[in-house]
């Protein structure tokens, strides 16, 4: 059978009884098809263009489900030219094409339709899909106005619907060394102590007893620091990876995964809090919450984030992210020799000229109030028991401290937007600041944060020139844990 916009409803069921049920799922308009009377007077003049508009469907993917419901059912259809839709066995090839149906697909998602429809949908339309048409197709909507966290409330459901797909490529494969290979390094190790902690709670039982749970407690205590480490494999993503993929305008993954990041940390410091109350319960059901996070994080990044970085960052793009990856660290593994053999580094600066006026002190720059070189600078800076971060009048990073490390930083930090350091969820605080601090209304901001152990003071100075001018940010973080215990007075040396 031949379907277009002109088939009649009333030939389409005589011939396909079993389409009656499935056009109901495709929408609740067509619950009145259920109605006898119905169908053989309005079902007998009604269209598959006129059906699709009463039910707000696009009446060629439409036609494209109900050909591969057909098929599946045994039967025989055919699409024909004026459907505007390829028959099932010519699936779209033009990536224009591919991307506004799999924009389609998703904003229907959104809209709540069924999901089977949908994958029968993309089955029809769309074969050989690859990680970077998935990235692309969620930048674009996050582009055209689809709000992050919309993205990121059903990004596993939109998962499901490619899954198949995604699962017929390969993993990406990377030589030894390359920060891919120690990505995908870090996952096999973290799958191994998931693993190893889901058997451990199991032995706890469910509901896990406190006997048992009493019992099992180093172990556990022990697989919780481990699972701890996902920490850094995230920071190494959020300040290594993302911001070259920024370069490239593709902020989807920082602004998405970094949010999901955030909520497994959550679910592992509930799952630690918990373990030092003695509380079984609450112990089990957030390291729960916290492996099930991971390991579709896992998921997403083997078979969509990694594989789309390699095909959008260059050779020099990935030398950069290898040279900042140890300022960070690694979680559970020692990343392999091999990739890059010759790191290609930064010709060193030329000494500064010597001033006029300053014959003793070469290289010297004259300050407001002395004169330094740019070595005791840099000393200086380094040596401060602070931890400094300057973005300039553009909201780019232009330096942080090497000095008493709080928040990790890493050189791709350097020019990147100071909106994407932070977590989706605290960017409005970071435009609130800066829009004051540029308006003039305000010239400082401050918070203090209890950091596991530790009690951090945070704050912020609007940096201005001698005529007022807004030159920039400098966020100033510092422990104050020691300081705070401090009582009395201590007016003498005391080296013992």
């Amino acid at each position: 059978m031949e379907l277009n916009a002109k088939t009649k409803i009333d030939v389409l069921l005589k011939q396909h009884p079993f389409l009656l049920d499935f056009l109901i799922t495709l929408s609740p308009h067509f619950k009145n098809l259920k109605n006898p009377l119905i169908r053989k007077t309005m079902g007998k003049v009604a269209t598959l263009k006129q059906a699709a508009d009463i039910g707000g469907q696009d009446v060629a993917d439409m036609i494209s489900v109900l050909t591969a419901e057909i098929e599946k059912h045994g039967g025989s259809a055919e699409a024909s030219g004026d459907s505007a839709v390829p028959p099932r066995n010519e699936a779209l090839t033009d990536p224009k094409e591919r991307q506004t149906v799999l924009k389609g697909i998703i904003r229907d998602l959104h809209g709540g339709k069924d999901m089977e429809v949908l994958k029968t949908r993309f089955r029809a339309l769309i074969r050989g899909v690859e990680a970077p048409e998935i990235a692309k197709m969620e930048q674009e909507l996050m582009n055209e106005g689809l709000p992050a966290e919309e993205i990121k409330r059903l990004c596993d459901v939109h998962l499901e619907i490619f899954k198949e797909a995604l699962e017929e490529r390969d993993r990406p494969e990377c030589p030894p060394g390359h920060p891919i290979h120690t990505f995908m390094k870090e996952n096999r190790a973290s799958e191994k102590i998931m693993s190893e902690t889901s058997i451990l709670m199991g032995r706890m039982g469910q509901p896990p007893d406190l006997e048992a749970f009493k019992e099992h407690r180093p172990a556990l205590g022990t697989l919780i620091d481990m699972l701890s480490e996902i920490d850094t494999h995230y920071a190494r993503k959020e300040n290594q990876l993302f911001p070259m993929l920024e370069a490239h305008h593709f902020t989807g993954p920082s602004q998405v995964m970094w949010s999901i990041h955030d909520d497994i940390r959550a679910h592992i410091k509930q799952a630690r809090e918990a373990f030092a109350e003695g509380d079984p319960v609450n112990t089990s059901a957030s390291l729960k919450k916290a492996i099930r996070a991971m390991r579709d994080m896992i998921y997403k990044e083997d078979h969509i984030l990694f594989p789309a970085s390699l095909d959008m960052l260059t050779q020099n793009e990935w030398i950069k992210v290898k040279e900042g990856e140890a300022d960070i660290g690694f979680a559970w593994v020692v990343p392999d020799t091999g990739w890059p053999k010759e790191i290609v580094e930064e010709p060193e600066a030329e000494p500064a000229e010597p001033l006029e006026g300053l014959p003793d002190v070469a290289g010297a720059l004259g300050l407001d109030t002395g004169h330094m070189t740019l070595e005791q600078i840099n000393l200086m800076l380094t040596h401060l028991p602070v931890d400094l971060t300057f973005v300039d009048e553009n909201d780019r990073v232009a330096y942080y401290s090497e000095g008493e490390r709080i928040f990790p930083r890493s050189p791709a930090i350097i020019g990147r937007e100071v909106r994407n350091c932070h977590p989706p969820k605290s960017v409005h605080v970071v435009n609130k600041i800066l829009d004051a601090f540029k308006s003039g209304s305000r010239n400082t901001a401050e918070f203090w944060i209890q950091l596991a152990e530790k009690f951090i003071y945070i704050r912020y100075f609007a940096v201005r020139d001698k005529k007022g001018y807004y030159r920039g940010t400098l966020e100033v973080s510092q422990d104050l844990t020691a300081i705070r215990k401090l009582e009395g007075q201590q007016r003498l040396l005391d080296w013992e």
